[in-house]
């Protein structure tokens, strides 16, 4: 076996039994690791800071610690969470579209609320992108909303296809919106998923879309889930609920991203 790749499946080994521990311990100190492990700092730094950026623990001073996950609920249980503001937030997130636009709905219950206020509005015409399939229903019907619905894996616990068929089909197509629905929405890391594919889909999402809006209530925003969708500086605006923290949102109007509550 050449010796890169012998190195490789090294440290690929180590790594998974640190995250074991971490996930048993709840937190892991550099020294720590590095006389477990026989390596020197330099080396269990770099474990540490591999498996952050993937999302996967969170750096802490001298060491790292387990991170708080978003759970992945059924869609019909999160049709009965935070309804009120879900309602709102999709409500002032329809009223950003204009008619002619070519928008891309996520899953999710908050999404689905946008696409519910797109039907009232009727906004003709309009163009909607979507890998969900509760709100390609919502809209089948909705006379001059031309619907696409970009196919692949379907995930049941969301409704929502996945995967790289997916990701092929939006290479070929451009967006004017991008309404982003997010488990956890962290000022560093940014908006995060439970689900790989999901994750991945987002960032595919994101890169075809002139404008990024995540849609979120108050109860995603400082928590991430386990898969990163991309970093902050994509994102343009934040529609929230009002009982956002304020250090949250004035951490975000600092980077220079809209923050509007309902």
């Amino acid at each position: 076996m050449p010796p890169a790749k012998n190195s490789r499946l090294l440290a690929e080994e180590r790594r998974r039994k640190i995250l074991q521990i971490i996930d048993k311990d709840g937190q892991v100190t550099i020294t720590d690791l590095a006389g477990r492990f026989g390596v020197s700092a330099v080396t269990v730094r770099a474990d540490l800071d591999a498996l952050s950026t993937n999302g996967i623990i969170l750096r802490s001073h001298g060491g790292a610690v387990k991170r708080e996950q978003a759970p992945d609920y059924p869609l019909r249980l999160k049709e009965t969470l935070h309804r009120s503001e879900k309602i709102r937030i999709g409500r002032a997130a329809a009223e950003l579209v204009r008619p002619g636009e070519t928008i891309i709905l996520d899953s999710g219950t908050t999404t689905a609320e946008i696409a519910a206020h797109l039907k009232e509005l009727k906004l003709n015409p309009l163009t909607v992108i979507t890998h969900a399939l509760n709100i390609a229903l919502e809209l089948a019907d909705a006379p001059g909303i031309s619907v696409i619905v970009i196919g692949g894996l379907l995930r049941p616990v969301s409704h929502s296809l996945v995967g790289p068929q997916a990701e092929a089909m939006l290479k070929d197509l451009h967006a004017d919106r991008f309404f982003l629905a997010v488990d956890g929405f962290d000022v560093q890391a940014g908006p995060s998923t439970p689900d790989v594919l999901e994750a991945q889909l987002n960032g595919s999402m994101a890169r075809v879309a002139k404008e990024i809006t995540v849609v979120a209530d108050s109860s995603k925003l400082g928590r991430q889930s386990v898969s990163r969708i991309g970093p902050m500086k994509q994102i343009d605006r934040l529609i929230t609920d009002r009982r956002a923290p304020a250090e949250f949102t004035d951490a975000l109007r600092k980077r220079g991203i809209q923050v509007t509550l309902v």
